[in-house]
């Protein structure tokens, strides 16, 4: 192929790479398993950097998921409760996903069932926020769940006059 996209036919090395060396071009094997091999004349450099510009701008457009971390103790005070349950609800609302660890020690291994109780509580209470993305489990000393933000459709004239739930502005 010609550098500006056109069939050339089937020709030899020699003469493909003398044609690109009087473009002052590079030949480039573009196919290796074609029979025959298709190589195009073009300039190579150029080519790695529009490849390189395209390969950015893709990673750009990636949606990145975060994934925040909350952790607790199964003997948790109430108020300390509510504190880190804002906390979590502050994360999902900005859409990344929660990873809430209990951490047990000692003793307290002998009693992993008030841990799964605290996260489950903290599923009901979160029910209208997210979902349970990670199922409870023990990983050593630690029960870690995985929440994640539900995904909703966004209504016509929601937040717009910016009034929080209460009714009072910001």
């Amino acid at each position: 192929m010609g550098p500006d996209g056109s069939q050339i036919g089937i020709v030899s090395i020699q003469d493909a790479l003398r044609r690109a060396q009087d473009l002052d071009l590079d030949l480039v094997e573009v196919a290796p398993q074609a029979n025959p091999p298709v190589c195009r004349i073009m300039d190579y450099g150029k080519f790695k950097y529009e490849r390189d510009v395209r390969q950015k701008e893709a990673r750009k457009k990636q949606a990145r998921v975060e994934v925040k971390e909350m952790k607790m103790r199964p003997k948790i005070d109430p108020h300390d409760y509510g504190v880190k349950k804002g906390h979590i609800v502050r994360f999902l609302k900005q859409g990344a996903r929660v990873k809430v660890t209990i951490m047990f020690r000692g003793r307290e291994m002998a009693h992993t069932d008030l841990g799964r109780k605290l996260l489950d509580r903290l599923t009901a209470d979160l029910s209208e926020l997210a979902t349970v993305d990670a199922y409870p489990k023990l990983d050593g000393r630690n029960m870690i769940m995985v929440v994640a933000p539900i995904k909703r459709a966004p209504t016509v004239g929601a937040g717009a006059t910016g009034a929080t739930e209460d009714g009072q502005g910001s």
